[in-house]
């Protein structure tokens, strides 16, 4: 449990705490703390769930960028539920009274053991349970959503973590968007042009813990013949003994067509354009160790 403050006051006239400009509303009161790191550090983007007696969630949000957040809530007990990846969930039992400010003060998150990074080695991706998928827009009114079949990779891990590396190729004429006729535009000329350039390259330089599970790879994607940097979003999901020792990984990016010269257009009415210029990418990767 965490520690918390139980029917605190309101801060006063001309205090520095953020706080003090949170309005009371007249029906309840205002529930507020700040979510750190064992050294100190505010998490930002803390996910907080606000629990009534019945068992229902009456408030969800996430804590701004210094850790901070707050609720307004009817009177009564609630229970308050921290998590943030790469950290051990906390919960504790405050009461909110009326007309009232309770102040839950620092609440500290210890790492959690299981999403450490792996310990050295070089692991492989196991395209039967992994995807490479994109999405983009259709005359600004729907999204496509495509994958690439085959692909291959290799990670290898290092000691210090920051100093690991991921290296991947795609098949581009494993596009799939379950259209045929989009299919075999996607792999022609006006995009991919697969007889020219078979293959996506994407090799990392770099890897930046931002706390807990989560982490940015940075690295160059080679598509269509050019090559751009790209910064990967990524979360660790952990590890598990299946088969061979295990990892596990999402990330995301958004990919802009003209950097690698994709640049076939039609406009439609007003000046819509068919295909969007920014393609999302999600990927979701379990790799295996090798030499065991």
């Amino acid at each position: 449990m965490f520690w918390r403050k139980k029917g605190g006051r309101r801060p006063a006239r001309g205090t520095t705490d953020r706080h003090a400009l949170v309005p009371i509303p007249l029906t309840g009161g205002v529930l507020s703390g700040q979510v750190r790191d064992g050294q100190g550090g505010a998490l930002a983007g803390t996910e907080i769930s606000v629990i009534d007696a019945g068992d229902r969630r009456v408030a969800h949000l996430e804590t701004d960028p210094f850790g901070r957040f707050s609720a307004s809530l009817m009177p009564g007990k609630y229970r308050v539920r921290v998590e943030a990846g790469g950290y051990q969930q906390a919960s504790d039992v405050v009461e909110v009274e009326w007309g009232s400010h309770t102040e839950m003060g620092p609440i500290v998150l210890g790492e959690d053991p299981a999403l450490r990074p792996p310990r050295p080695g070089v692991f492989v991706i196991d395209p039967d349970h992994s995807s490479v998928r994109f999405v983009a827009r259709h005359i600004g009114l729907s999204k496509v959503y495509g994958r690439f079949d085959r692909f291959q990779g290799r990670i290898r891990i290092a000691e210090p973590f920051e100093e690991s590396s991921v290296d991947v190729v795609i098949d581009a004429a494993s596009v799939d968007t379950n259209v045929e006729a989009r299919d075999t535009h996607l792999r022609s000329a006006d995009f991919l042009d697969v007889e020219r350039f078979p293959e996506l390259r994407f090799s990392s330089v770099r890897f930046t813990a931002h706390g807990g599970n989560r982490w940015t790879v940075d690295g160059d994607l080679t598509l269509h013949g050019m090559t751009s940097d790209v910064s990967l979003d990524t979360t660790f999901l952990g590890s598990a003994e299946w088969n061979g020792d295990r990892v596990g990984a999402v990330a995301t990016t958004q990919l802009h067509r003209e950097h690698f010269t994709l640049n076939w257009q039609q406009m439609i009415a007003k000046g819509l354009p068919v295909v969007g210029s920014t393609i999302d990418i999600q990927l979701d990767v379990q790799a295996v160790r090798q030499g065991q």
